[in-house]
C-alpha cells in the first residue's frame, strides 16, 4: 500500500535529525543505552509545543503593544525565539537525563544535548514541510534539503555548546550555575545569528553564504570540544589514585 502525503512529510522530516544523530553518536567513546538517547529523542519533540507557544505569545505581545520591534521577523524576535528554544532543549536534557546513573561521563552532556536538540529539530522540520508542501513537490524537496544541512544541522551544534558547558560543570561544580548561563548565551546568540542572516536572503544574496560560513565554523568548533572534554575527562581519570 502507497504511503500517504502526511506519512512522507513525517518520515522526511525525522530523517535530517536520524542521520546527523547517528553521525554525533560516532563521537561518544562509550555509547549511551538506547532507550535513554530514545527518551531524550522523545522529549525533545515533546517539548518543543511549549517553544511555539512562547513564540506566539511573543508576537501577540507586539500586536498588544502596538510596537513594532517586537514583531515576528524582527531582531528581537528571533533573540527571543533562539533564547527560548535553547531552554527548551536543555530541559528535556535536565528532565531525562541529569540524574540518571547513564549520565555518567562529561562527554555525555554533549551527545544527550544534541539528541534533545535533534529531535526538537525534527518536529519544526515536520511543521515547515506540511506548510511548505501546497507549493509543491519540489519547492518542499528544495526547503527540505536546506534543512537537512542548515536548521537541523543548527539546533545540534548550539545543543552541543550547551552540553560542552554542561561538561564543564563536571569539573567545576562550584561554578555549575554559572558555566550553564555562559553555555546558554552562547548558544542562543550563535542561534540568534544564524536566523538573522537567512532572514536578510530576501534583500541580500551574502545572507545564505554567512549562515553557512557561520554553520562551518560551529562545526569545526564543536569537533574540537568533543575533543578537548574528552581529554580533560581522561587527564582527571588519571590524577585519581588507584585504590
Amino acid at each position: 500500500m502507497p504511503l500517504s502525503t502526511e506519512t512522507i512529510l513525517v518520515i522526511s522530516g525525522v530523517l535530517p535529525s536520524l542521520v546527523w544523530l547517528s553521525y554525533f553518536l560516532k563521537r561518544d567513546p562509550h555509547p549511551e543505552p538506547r532507550s535513554l538517547l530514545t527518551k531524550t529523542f522523545l522529549m525533545g519533540i515533546i517539548l518543543s509545543p511549549i517553544a511555539i507557544l512562547l513564540q506566539l505569545g511573543f508576537i501577540q505581545l507586539s500586536v498588544f503593544t502596538g510596537s513594532t520591534v517586537l514583531a515576528a521577523n524582527t531582531p528581537a524576535f528571533f533573540l527571543w525565539a533562539a533564547l527560548i528554544e535553547e531552554l527548551v532543549k536543555f530541559y528535556a536534557v535536565w528532565v531525562i537525563v541529569l540524574k540518571n546513573p547513564s549520565f555518567d561521563e562529561p562527554v555525555d552532556a554533549m551527545i544527550y544535548m544534541i539528541t534533545a536538540g535533534l529531535g526538537f529539530a525534527a518536529i519544526e522540520n515536520i511543521l515547515v514541510l506540511f506548510r511548505t508542501i501546497p507549493d509543491g513537490a519540489g519547492a518542499t524537496v528544495a526547503v527540505w534539503g536546506l534543512r537537512f544541512v542548515g536548521a537541523t544541522l543548527l539546533h545540534a551544534l548550539s545543543s552541543a555548546l550547551v552540553g560542552y558547558f554542561l561538561a564543564l560543570s563536571w569539573f567545576f561544580q562550584e561554578h555549575r550555575k554559572k558555566l550553564l548561563v555562559m553555555g546558554l548565551s552562547l548558544a542562543t546568540l550563535f542561534h540568534f545569528a544564524f536566523n538573522l542572516f537567512l532572514s536578510s536572503m530576501g534583500s541580500k544574496a551574502s545572507g545564505l553564504s554567512y549562515a553557512t560560513g557561520l554553520l562551518l565554523v560551529m562545526a569545526f568548533l564543536v569537533s574540537i570540544l568533543f575533543v578537548k572534554i574528552k581529554q580533560r575527562h581522561r587527564l582527571a581519570k588519571s590524577l585519581i589514585p588507584n585504590t
